[in-house]
């Protein structure tokens, strides 16, 4: 079984010639960016349809770095950051344990690979100026890039960097939910990778980077459309062009480790407050906000989910709790700045109800989202990206209104962003994965699926037996 033998050595060429022939690019740019500063303090940040008091005034120069907004921003980066391990808990107690090892890896491998994407294109296609759909490339490399303020007005342009790729990184890493268990690990990397460059980042840059959607007054403070709708799509069309499990709805496939799954939902909803009270970009009043709708959207989940559970088959299920909690801090997303507390509560119990009948579904379908990444994100995110356009208040947000605040047209707005995500984030990642395909084989043999993809992928066993 040629699985169980590890990663070919023409892989390991090509990785290793690929690792040096960036080095070499690198090396003179790097060069280059250091004799030439050039200051982006007019790049937009997260926020910049969403809390205008964290931005600077375009007609002012820039602001000194804050101490305290800038000890947030570092706080608010180590949480989000937090979150991809979280995530890995949470994906692989819901596997075999078999392939727990795997899971988990598809996770951590977006910390390294991804993290150093952004650093070196990926920021630049997002912040850059460019154009109403993709940044320039002036700040490759990080060229341009320094202590100064940049991005933010009061904090400093790496650390906006930094806080942003963690964005990118969690965001590829959700994708993996979805072919767990038979995609292979090379075909995988190489996936996340082109995807970030080519369909994260211009979306980042329409929708926070001063792009199209940007324009039009699209509304998604931390990551609705950007993160969760574009990554839940991408594991749509990465189910289909890879394929179902070759035992599914044959064999059990229950959660191997339910305490791993609570682990992870914990871990994601600490992680969750750096998510989006640090979207408002410094420690000022949305920062206060976002925490407390982050903190109130996911309750109100819970206790929906709860119900849901207890009429169906009386019972209430650890692992529903656990997704409930990921699904009502998917909804708050883009409203978390936007809307008061209160409304909070009835955004996360509305978004409770969808996903939960999307995953009844999808176990009694074909389809196999492995780790349902299209009910809890992708519906969970489109509930919230339109519930923002319902209960945003521009009496707490300073931006914009919604439907039950007088503005029924930023509803309108928020269907058309949604749509533009699924439809951009659907196409290009169709067309990725068949480039993929092409290199390297998507799946794994049947065989190797079968033993289980710990050994055969990487050599090792999450457990001694």
């Amino acid at each position: 079984m040629t699985e169980r033998t590890g990663m070919p050595n023409m892989w390991g060429r090509l990785t290793a010639g690929l690792v040096l022939g960036l080095l070499m690019i690198a090396r003179p740019l790097v060069a280059v960016a250091q004799d030439v500063p050039v200051v982006h303090d007019d790049l937009p940040a997260v926020v910049a349809q969403s809390a205008p008091a964290a931005l600077p005034d375009e007609a002012e120069p820039a602001s000194a770095i804050d101490a305290g907004d800038t000890a947030w921003m570092l706080a608010s980066s180590a949480l989000v950051l937090l979150m991809t391990p979280g995530l890995a808990f949470f994906y692989g107690g819901l596997v075999r344990s078999k392939n727990v090892l795997n899971t988990m890896m598809m996770s951590f491998i977006s910390l390294g690979a991804v993290g150093i994407l952004w650093a070196l294109f990926g920021y630049s296609l997002a912040f850059g100026e460019g154009s109403a759909f993709v940044g320039d490339g002036t700040a490759f490399f990080l060229r341009g890039v320094g202590l100064e303020p940049g991005g933010l007005a009061t904090i400093p342009g790496y650390l906006f960097v930094a806080f942003q790729g963690t964005f990118a990184i969690i965001t590829a890493a959700l994708i993996s939910g979805a072919i767990v268990e038979r995609m292979r690990f090379p075909a995988y990397l190489l996936f996340i990778s082109l995807w970030t460059l080519i369909v994260y980042s211009p979306l980042a840059h329409m929708v926070w980077g001063g792009g199209w959607l940007a324009q039009m007054g699209a509304l998604d403070f931390a990551g609705g459309t950007v993160v969760h709708i574009n990554a839940a799509v991408a594991a749509a069309v990465a189910v289909i062009c890879v394929g179902k499990r070759t035992d599914y709805r044959q064999a059990g496939l229950l959660p191997h480790n339910v305490p791993f799954v609570l682990l992870g939902a914990g871990l994601l909803w600490f992680g969750w407050f750096g998510f989006n009270a640090g979207s408002a970009g410094a420690a000022n009043g949305i920062a206060g906000l976002g925490f407390a709708t982050t903190m109130f959207a996911p309750a109100a989940t819970v206790v929906v989910w709860a119900f849901l559970d207890l009429l169906r088959v009386g019972k209430v299920t650890a692992v529903g709790l656990a997704t409930a909690i990921v699904v009502g801090l998917v909804a708050i997303t883009p409203a978390a700045g936007l809307i008061s507390p209160m409304n909070a509560i009835i955004l996360g119990g509305i978004a409770a109800v969808p996903s939960y009948m999307m995953l009844l579904w999808r176990a009694r379908s074909g389809f196999d989202d492995s780790l349902d990444v299209l009910a809890a994100h992708g519906l969970g995110g489109t509930v919230g990206a339109l519930l923002t356009g319902v209960f945003a208040d521009e009496a707490l947000n300073g931006v914009g209104s919604g439907l039950l605040y007088g503005n029924p047209g930023q509803l309108v707005t928020q269907v058309v962003a949604v749509v533009a995500a699924i439809v951009y984030s659907g196409v290009l990642s169709f067309v990725l994965l068949k480039l993929v395909g092409l290199v390297t084989p998507l799946r794994v043999e049947t065989e190797a699926e079968n033993f289980g993809l710990d050994p055969t992928q990487h050599g090792e066993e999450g457990y001694v037996h």
